[in-house]
């Protein structure tokens, strides 16, 4: 199975776990700690994708790191790791995020660039993604020097990639298949 389709069906049984247990605000705090957490760490990051740490001793970092979670959270954790699926957990509180919001008439646009937005381009950005999708939209920049330039922008499940990194990868291919 897909990780993206399965990191979208955990978020929505814990989404739906949590409204019924009316939790969903509480969760969706943890699932943004999380995804900070785990985006602003390259060591945690490695971590969870490691095939050599035993799932037991990811848990128990998990635990320490994110101790003050609700109960729904820290089950995830388990359920993710008893599957062999921990390495997904930062992609399924992004689906957790965006289904939540969605659900409350909100959008997130994640845009990443290689320096912070200024208050006026952030502006920009917000007035055309509420355009585009008709909902109150919130942007959340996040830096990724390695993109060189340009933005990559992500609204639910649509992604918008104007990056010079990935326009360096299309000549990159482009050339590769002329030969």
């Amino acid at each position: 199975m897909n990780q993206n389709r399965a990191a979208v069906r955990y978020a929505k049984a814990t989404l739906d776990y949590a409204i019924e247990k009316k939790a969903a605000e509480a969760v969706e705090n943890d699932m943004r700690s999380i995804a900070k957490t785990i985006s602003g760490s390259e060591e945690l990051q490695s971590l969870l994708r490691s095939p050599i740490v035993k799932g037991e001793s990811k848990r128990n970092a998990l635990q320490e790191i994110f101790k003050g979670s609700n109960e729904i959270t820290k089950g995830l954790v388990n359920t993710l790791t008893d599957n062999k699926r921990i390495a997904m957990l930062q992609e399924v509180a992004f689906k957790y995020i965006i289904l939540h919001e969605k659900l409350k008439g909100e959008d997130v646009a994640y845009v990443t660039t290689a320096i912070p937005l200024t208050a006026d381009l952030e502006k920009k950005i917000l007035a055309q993604v509420t355009k585009l999708t008709g909902n109150k939209v919130t942007v959340e920049n996040k830096i990724d020097e390695n993109i060189i330039g340009g933005f990559v922008l992500r609204v639910g499940d649509l992604q918008y990639d104007a990056s010079i990194a990935n326009k360096l990868k299309g000549l990159k291919r482009e050339f590769t298949n002329s030969l």
